[in-house]
């Protein structure tokens, strides 16, 4: 398949998910040596579950495929600029390469929050519209003290 077809697919993929009823118009694949390893489409309404975006629905759907945690030989088409939280999953499965559709102002124009939540990130904490307050640092500090001294922890 071609670079067309993947992202066609993914476009599919948003056009059945939202005519489905499960969700925003949102479609993904990821795809590994020319072969499609995993789908999604929007889940959010459907499952009750704000983090079931398309990439991560067809991040997760790819990660159960190859039994790993990491997609780093791997491409990912999506029907829209990745939300921060996908962009985030993105860089957490260390996919290097994506390729997008609409933009996040396209989707900012249809009444989605993306471009709102790309603005909130880069402010300081306390200058973001959700109320940040740093708690119990020094408690919380205790687990990253035991896993920097963990032999057995698996990097990721």
């Amino acid at each position: 398949m071609s670079q067309d077809q993947f992202m066609r697919e993914a476009i599919k993929l948003a056009q059945l998910g939202m005519q489905s009823g499960h969700g925003g118009p949102f479609g993904c694949v990821v795809v590994r040596q020319g072969a499609v390893i995993g789908r999604g489409h929007n889940r959010v309404t459907s499952t009750n579950d704000p983090t079931a975006h398309a990439e991560v629905v067809a991040i997760r759907d790819a990660c159960a495929s190859l039994e790993t945690f990491q997609l780093a030989d791997c491409e990912l088409y999506t029907s829209c600029e990745p939300c921060p939280m996908c962009l985030s999953a993105i860089y957490w499965a260390r996919i290097p390469t994506v390729y997008y559709g609409n933009t996040r102002q396209d989707a900012a124009a249809i009444g989605f929050d993306d471009d709102f939540i790309y603005q909130q990130v880069p402010l300081a904490p306390e200058k973001r519209a959700i109320r940040m307050s740093p708690l119990l640092r020094d408690e919380a500090l205790a687990g990253f003290i035991t896993w920097s001294n963990k032999a057995d922890k698996v990097r990721y």
